[in-house]
């Protein structure tokens, strides 16, 4: 007998409906067949324990399994529940008439209870465009998948559970979530606050002008000074997630396996490799594509501590995505694409030892020590970064005092009012949404200067002998200080302040 089950296969951040047919006849044998891994063709031993522990009875036929488009190649275990519903099915354990309108897919345990499963949300997703009535999957994963509404969601947690659903025996009842609550449930209290950050308001004031303009950002200073606390901290001062970025950036997560059981994703992402990591855990990529670190980073903040102490290789192939705010892997067979729109804030000593231009510094690094240190930073990498700030370590009575210092969510009102008006001016285009993904044309049209902005400008292009993406990094970062003024111009003072942070431009830094 032939049947015919769904199942669903993820390629990037989309998924694609597999296929799986089941024919039962004469003979002795199992073949599987349709590009499968070598996880999916164990999975007949994890099916046939799973089927006799829970009585139900694996067939002592010719089994033939064929997964369509069968030039397609499948990964996971995430089929087990398929093939076995295909196979209780072509062997009339169970009724199959009701099959075709239900994706299934969850991992087996030799006792016949599921495991997680990747990729919920965008299998749900296609589910839903594609027609199905219904998604059974584990009921860890339920959650996640019932933010698709217009699609019955089935949780399970054992074998048994979807036969009885099948003969009629057992009547589940669908996972609901009203996602717009859940979206607003814990969007005002962030895990870390400005508030309990002691001094550093001219950091604090950097921090606000990179958030309300998307800038990227590093803080070079000694160790003690503050930077990983005031890097943790960024997320909680960025404007809140729309619903829209909340279903991308838990889309990314739910294909890496990394959604809770809260299900929706409403703070935004702060990823913090080590600097131990290869290129591909950074970007993405392996046998079978994953997302990277700035993948998962999506809508939120990437942070790199101790920039130098990354390989120079690893830091470089960030440079397109940083541009072009989305990676691609191309492989012989298919190319995937990743969105990685993130704000990146960078740390790092300002010299091996960590104390630059110290007097009184406990460790001493010579010239070349520093030269070797600092080269492993490119200069083409370095333009990217908008934002070039030092760090001072905080005094001792800025650390005891009781002034109260002002909270991330005061902070996240001026970031907000100041996105607002970005989103205003950028509305025509389809995308750029704040001022650090202005092209070139933008910034010609939004950040005219009057003659004394231009002077002021071409005396510190020829003093600091800055690049021409230094020079527009420059502009993009006045025009968000313009708009934390509510001020329709780039003025003098936005150019002058705007300048002040390129502080490895200066001499004495990068030779």
């Amino acid at each position: 007998m032939l049947v015919k089950v769904f199942g669903s296969a993820v390629f990037g951040v989309d998924a694609t409906t597999i296929t799986v047919e089941v024919n039962t006849e004469k003979g002795i044998g199992y073949h599987l067949v349709g590009l499968p891994d070598s996880s999916i063709k164990e999975s007949c031993f994890r099916i046939a324990a799973a089927l006799k522990n829970n009585q139900l009875h694996f067939p002592g036929k010719k089994i033939i399994v064929n997964m369509a488009p069968a030039d397609l190649r499948k990964e996971g275990s995430a089929y087990d529940l398929t093939i076995a519903v295909g196979i209780l099915a072509a062997s009339n354990q169970i009724n199959s008439d009701d099959i075709k309108n239900y994706i299934i897919m969850g991992e087996l345990s030799l006792d016949g209870s599921l495991q997680p499963i990747k990729g919920a949300l965008p299998i749900a997703i296609k589910a839903r465009e594609e027609g199905f009535k219904g998604f059974f999957l584990p009921k860890q994963n339920a959650n996640e998948a019932a933010i698709v509404t217009g699609l019955d969601v089935y949780g399970i947690d054992n074998v048994k559970e979807i036969v009885a659903f099948f003969e009629g025996d057992n009547k589940l009842e669908p996972v609901t979530i009203n996602t717009r609550e859940e979206f607003y449930k814990t969007l005002d209290f962030p895990e870390f606050d400005f508030a309990e950050v002691r001094g550093q308001d001219s950091i604090k004031r950097c921090m606000e002008i990179a958030a309300a303009g998307g800038h990227n950002i590093i803080l070079i200073g000694p160790p003690g000074s503050g930077k990983t606390m005031l890097a943790k901290r960024l997320p909680s001062i960025l404007p809140p997630m729309t619903l829209k970025e909340a279903l991308e950036t838990t889309k990314i997560h739910s294909v890496a396996g990394k959604v809770r059981d809260a299900g929706l994703m409403n703070q935004r992402p702060f990823r913090a490799p080590h600097h131990s990591s290869s290129s591909v855990s950074l970007v993405g990529g392996g046998s079978y594509p994953q997302p990277g670190e700035i993948s998962l980073a999506h809508n939120g903040v990437l942070f790199l501590d101790e920039l130098p102490e990354f390989k120079r290789e690893v830091l470089e192939v960030m440079r397109q995505p940083l541009e072009d705010r989305e990676v691609t892997i191309a492989r012989a067979k298919f190319t995937i694409t990743y969105p990685s729109s993130f704000m990146l804030v960078a740390s790092m000593n300002p010299s091996p030892g960590g104390y630059f231009n110290d007097p009184n510094a406990p460790v001493y690094s010579s010239a070349n020590e520093m030269q070797k240190y600092l080269s492993k930073i490119s200069g083409p990498l370095l333009d990217r970064i908008d934002i070039h700030i030092e760090v001072n370590p905080v005094p001792f009575e800025k650390l005891t005092e009781n002034k109260p210092a002002e909270s991330s969510l005061e902070i996240r009102k001026r970031v907000s009012k100041a996105r607002a008006l970005q989103t205003n001016r950028f509305e025509s285009f389809n995308h750029i949404h704040y001022n650090a993904q202005m092209t070139t044309k933008q910034i010609r049209e939004y950040c005219a200067l009057d003659a004394t902005s231009l002077a002021l400008i071409k005396t510190a292009m020829e003093k600091l002998n800055l690049s021409a993406r230094a020079y527009d990094r420059i502009l993009k970062v006045s025009r968000t200080i313009a708009d934390l003024e509510n001020s329709e111009s780039v003025q003098s003072h936005h150019i002058a302040e705007a300048i002040q942070y390129r502080s490895l431009d200066r001499e004495g830094w990068l030779g």
